[in-house]
């Protein structure tokens, strides 16, 4: 009795420090990092703009709260319901597992892992948010059903588990690798010795794992091997009161690399050592940024915001610095390999302000581009649009040049102008200076087709990007052409309706037409006309002589954030309204600045704060967003924005002042230089910007002050 009674004193106060961990370990900035922001539901429909039908949850948020490193192989995370975004849910109370990967996009979360104690036929366990803490590199969670403790932290490429189990004469431990976010078409897991496992999971890609334990393995039983209903159990020896530690390497190359992973960056370390190491590295990312002034709220969502936006594109070379290609071969270079980034949602910011604060990686995930490029024929694209050219562009003229940028190009321009490749239909697109939509009656939102407007756009702001690089390498040819394309968005100008309107094969325009309905693919998409119609990020002079200049440019715009949306017209991702304002996604993320081109700069503040204010930390805990985090986009525009700063063109080595929310922003730049921004003023309309002492005309800035430092004076009233 005695023994049993010191056992669980020493479980409750395990517990205990656990739950409290988070204020005791984080420090300096990860204190402000909730990672569970963006893990809560959106329900209110004066945000969203509509009511949710019966059965629906909004694509809001989207992201996961368990512990990765900055881009890491690795995200240890909960999951609680399969097949959702991210894999965590809030408002649900049943944890099934702990996955080693997430992007939060309905992918991934592979190799689940949960502790078990006397399971019954079903597995997963009820929780609390109570007994549930994270911060960056960690999270905690009591499973109540189990009575187990949990303690997760991780590395670059292993997960480190500590399982403090109430029962100890009943400790089992389910690999459930018969489920994933993706399908999952095979799998196998094989015990070796006496305390560790090894095995893979077979989806889309193989993906291999060795994992240590630090007690003796009784038996591993395996039902149907490989098989979708299959699972296996580990069931570990009856041992002494201590928590059992599971250290599990991933490779996406083989076991034997998992393992090699597994040595190298755990090895003997203990869970505190590894934890603390999380810690530190978020700690030096974060100081990169220094705010000074703000509520307490802006500060923890702009530090909340900040951590998420590094946690995509995802490391794939293992510690060798093999990794496996597009062509499915395992190759070794002399770069870090990477995923690609979620570029149509991450060009627009994202990718500039990894650029800005991890110019290695940016310089990796170029390279990682360049090598599919030369495997396929073409760098890669994400969903929609070619923004691997913007993302590219825009850190080669940002400096981060150290790579093969004349064979880079020549890759580009198959991807600008080769049928078959990066470019859906861009035979049609060179030939006729637009890609046009079919004639479809009765159009609904889930309609697909070429989605003709919104590619026309993209195209066009993407040729202006790879004119860009043109230009520096001194290829007039390409450069003349490609400048002229990217004046291709105004063909689908109609000057009648005053909007970006589809077109049919003859060139005839689309009717009937609703500029206000939302499609998925049917002219634009995910949007309507209103939210597409302010995109041309790198010719806003053309932009606004198409609508009859300053006066009728900022008629349209004033409409675009005033005119109400219409509550019938559903579309998930195109949800959380400003009028017809749509900051649920990405699409029209740039009108907001557009009222500077007019030099309203005080009206463009009115949105950008709303935006910031109230479409930020939502809902009754604070934590949920107005739209999906799309692996990171979401939160860079709050970072940026709130700190004073925004690409509105991604490709161009400068960057539009706004009012920061702050009284003092401090970078630490890559060149070890500091670029201070102060706002001088009580009020949020700008009336002048100085650069080091001096008053500028204009609005931006360039890059170069991010190399050698300086400062930024905002003045307001």
């Amino acid at each position: 009795m005695k023994h049993q009674v010191k056992f669980f004193s020493t479980f409750v106060i395990l517990l205990l420090a656990a739950v409290s961990s988070k204020s005791q370990s984080a420090t300096g900035y990860t204190k402000y990092v909730n990672t569970f922001v963006g893990t809560a539901p959106l329900t209110d429909p004066k945000i969203l703009g509509y009511t949710l039908p019966e059965g629906w949850r909004s694509w809001a948020g989207l992201t996961f709260p368990g512990s990765s490193l900055p881009n890491a192989m690795v995200q240890l995370s909960p999951i609680t319901q399969y097949g959702s975004g991210a894999g965590y849910e809030y408002e649900d109370s049943v944890i099934y597992g702990f996955t080693h990967t997430n992007k939060g996009h309905w992918n991934l979360c592979n190799i689940p892992i949960l502790p078990l104690s006397n399971p019954g036929a079903t597995f997963g366990s009820r929780f609390t948010h109570k007994k549930e803490s994270a911060s960056p590199g960690f999270y905690q969670v009591y499973l109540d059903d189990y009575n187990v403790n949990v303690n997760l932290t991780s590395t670059l490429r292993c997960g480190y588990h500590q399982y403090t189990y109430k029962n100890n004469n009943s400790r089992q431990i389910l690999f459930d690798l018969a489920k994933a976010n993706n399908r999952v078409s095979g799998w196998n897991i094989e015990q070796v010795g006496a305390t560790a496992l090894q095995g893979y999971q077979q989806t889309g890609e193989r993906i291999y794992f060795y994992a240590t334990l630090n007690t003796n393995i009784e038996k591993l039983e395996k039902k149907a091997e490989g098989q979708r209903e299959g699972y296996a159990i580990v069931h570990l020896a009856d041992g002494a009161a201590k928590p059992v530690e599971l250290k599990i390497g991933l490779s996406f190359v083989s076991i034997e690399n998992a393992k090699q992973n597994l040595q190298q960056e755990i090895g003997n370390k203990s869970f505190t050592d590894i934890r603390n190491e999380a810690n530190r590295k978020w700690e030096t990312l974060l100081s990169t940024i220094q705010v000074k002034g703000g509520t307490d709220k802006q500060r923890r969502m702009f530090y909340s915001c900040l951590y998420r936006s590094f946690l995509w594109p995802a490391l794939r070379s293992d510690v060798n610095g093999e990794f496996t290609d597009a062509k499915h071969n395992v190759v070794k270079a002399d770069f870090n390999y990477y995923t690609e980034p979620s570029l149509w949602d991450t060009y627009r910011n994202k990718d500039v302000l990894l650029g800005l604060i991890s110019p290695q990686v940016t310089l990796d995930v170029i390279k990682s581009m360049k090598d599919v490029g030369d495997k396929t024929g073409f760098i890669p694209t994400f969903f929609h649009g070619d923004h691997g050219t913007s993302s590219i562009a825009g850190a080669y003229l940002r400096g981060i040049d150290k790579f093969d940028i004349k064979d880079t190009y020549r890759v580009l321009l198959r991807n600008a102008n080769v049928a078959g490749g990066a470019r859906p239909y861009i035979t049609e697109y060179i030939e006729k200076g637009y890609i046009s939509d079919p004639d479809v009656p009765n159009p609904h939102v889930e309609t697909k087709a070429k989605a003709g407007v919104s590619k026309t756009l993209e195209y066009s702001y993407d040729d202006y990007s790879l004119a860009q690089i043109a230009k520096k390498l001194g290829d007039t040819a390409n450069y003349r052409i490609l400048m002229a394309r990217s004046k291709n968005y105004k063909h689908m100008f109609d000057p009648a309706t005053r909007f970006m309107r589809g077109r049919l094969e003859n060139g005839e325009w689309i009717t009937p037409f609703n500029p206000q309905y939302p499609y998925y693919e049917y002219m634009y998409r995910e949007a309507n006309a209103w939210q597409v119609s302010f995109f041309a990020p790198h010719d806003i002079p053309g932009l606004i002589e198409l609508y009859g200049g300053k006066e009728g440019f900022e008629s349209k715009l004033d409409s675009l954030f005033t005119l109400p949306w219409n509550p019938q017209y559903i579309a998930r991702n195109v949800e959380t309204m400003i009028g017809q304002y749509c900051h649920g996604n990405q699409p029209d993320h740039e009108a907001p600045f557009a009222y500077y081109f007019i030099d309203k700069p005080e009206k463009s503040q009115k949105i950008i704060d709303t935006i910031l204010n109230s479409l930020y930390g939502i809902g009754d805990d604070g934590i949920a967003l107005c739209g999906m985090d799309d692996a990171g986009e979401m939160s860079a525009w709050y970072a940026f924005a709130s700190s004073g700063l925004y690409t509105f063109s991604a490709t161009d080595p400068e960057y539009i002042v706004t009012v920061p929310l702050f009284d003092e922003v401090k970078w630490k730049t890559s060149t070890g230089k500091s670029l201070t921004l102060t706002k001088r003023g009580k009020g949020r309309a700008l009336t002048a910007i100085k650069v080091n002492g001096k008053a500028i005309k204009g609005y931006f800035v360039p890059h170069e002050l991010f190399k050698t430092g300086g400062s930024i004076e905002i003045v307001t009233e």
